[in-house]
C-alpha cells in the first residue's frame, strides 16, 4: 500500500475546537475513540506534553499503519489499539486506567478510506460494494443491496439516508439484481431520482450520497455504536472530564444532542406527571448548548467539513 503521508497529515476537522475544547494538562488521560490517522490525536498529545497520555481506538487496519507513524514520536504516551469503540470500558480497563480527563469521537469517514477505490465507500470511483470499516466485519455493502427486501431496502434508504425517493430507489434496486459495483449503484440511484449527471452539477449533492451514506451506516451499525459508546464514555470521565463529538449528518447529531440533553438533567420524567419518579440524576453539563461549526475559511479548504458540527459535555463533580 503506497500512502502519501504528506496530503493525509494535515490538520483534521475542527482541530484547533477540539484542543480548545478538551484543554489537555500535563498528565492528563485522554481517549481517541475514532483515532483515524492521528491528527486529532497529536494535537492532544503535544499540547498534554511531556507526560500526558493518549489511548487510541481504530478498527481499520490500514488506517492504524498511518497513525502508528504519525504518533510514533510519542513513544510509549501514545497506546495505540485496534478495537472498536464499543468496547471503551473494556480498552479503558485493559491498560489499566480508571477515569480520564478527556474522550473525543470524530464520526466521519476517514480521507483515506473515501479515497481508496477498493474500499467501496464512494461513487468517485467504480469497485467493489465493501464499505467497512472492520475488514473482519462479515457484512458488505453488496450483502445488503442483494438480500434485503424491497421494504428492507426503502426504511434503510429512509432512515439512515433520509432519502425522500426511498421507495423509488429501492424498487430500482430490486429490479437491477445482482448489483456488484459503486458505480452500478450509483447510477441506480440517480435513474431513480430522475437527475442527469448534468443536470445535478449545480445542485449541493449527488443523487447517490443519501443511498450511500445510508448503507455505510447499515453495513457498520453506526448509530447502534454511538448509543452505546456514549454512556461509557461519560462514565470513564473523571470529574470535570469532557467529551468532545464531531457529527457529519443530523442523525448522528440528533443521538449526541438527545443524550446530552437527557444526561444534564436531573428528573426525565414526563412535563405532565406531577412527581418524579425516574430517580435520574444529572451527570453532565452541556459546554455547547448549541454545535461549533467549521469556520469559512476551513470550509473552502476542506470541503468535507462543512456538514460537521462539535457538540462538548463536561462531567459534574459528583
Amino acid at each position: 500500500m503506497n500512502i502519501d503521508y504528506d496530503s493525509l497529515f494535515h490538520r483534521p476537522v475542527l482541530y484547533h475546537e477540539i484542543i480548545h475544547a478538551l484543554q489537555p494538562k500535563e498528565k492528563g488521560l485522554y481517549i481517541d475513540c475514532t483515532l483515524g490517522a492521528g491528527g486529532h490525536a497529536w494535537g492532544i498529545l503535544d499540547a498534554s506534553s511531556p507526560s500526558g497520555k493518549l489511548l487510541g481506538l481504530e478498527v481499520d487496519p490500514q488506517v492504524l499503519i498511518i497513525a502508528k507513524e504519525r504518533l510514533a514520536a510519542f513513544g510509549s504516551r501514545a497506546i495505540i489499539v485496534q478495537a472498536s469503540y464499543v468496547t471503551l470500558t473494556q480498552q479503558l480497563s485493559n491498560v489499566g486506567w480508571a477515569k480520564v480527563d478527556g474522550i473525543i469521537l470524530d464520526l466521519g469517514v476517514s480521507s483515506l478510506q473515501l479515497d481508496t477505490p477498493e474500499r467501496g465507500f464512494s461513487f468517485r470511483y467504480d469497485a467493489p460494494l465493501d464499505m467497512r470499516f472492520d475488514p473482519s466485519n462479515p457484512v458488505t455493502a453488496e450483502d445488503i443491496v442483494n438480500s434485503f427486501s424491497e421494504k428492507e431496502l426503502a426504511d434503510m434508504l429512509y432512515q439512515y439516508g433520509e432519502e425522500k425517493k426511498s421507495r423509488q430507489i429501492a424498487r430500482l434496486i430490486i429490479a437491477s439484481r445482482p448489483i456488484l459495483s459503486t458505480g452500478q449503484l450509483a447510477e441506480i440511484a440517480t435513474r431513480a431520482i430522475g437527475k442527469t449527471k448534468r443536470s445535478y452539477r449545480w445542485t449541493s449533492i449527488h443523487p447517490a450520497t443519501r443511498t450511500f451514506q445510508a448503507l455505510r451506516i447499515a453495513v457498520n451499525k453506526e448509530l447502534d455504536a454511538l448509543e452505546k459508546v456514549l454512556p461509557q464514555a461519560v462514565n470513564a470521565l473523571t470529574p470535570h472530564g469532557r467529551l468532545a463529538v464531531i457529527s457529519f449528518h443530523s442523525l448522528e447529531d440528533r443521538i449526541v444532542k438527545d443524550f446530552f440533553r437527557r444526561e444534564s438533567k436531573d428528573c426525565i420524567c414526563p412535563p405532565k406527571q406531577p412527581q418524579c419518579t425516574c430517580d435520574h440524576h444529572a451527570k453532565i453539563i452541556e459546554i455547547t448548548r448549541h454545535p461549533i461549526m467549521p469556520t469559512l475559511e476551513e470550509k473552502e479548504k476542506f470541503p468535507r467539513s462543512r456538514s460537521a458540527k462539535l457538540r462538548v459535555a463536561q462531567k459534574l463533580d459528583q
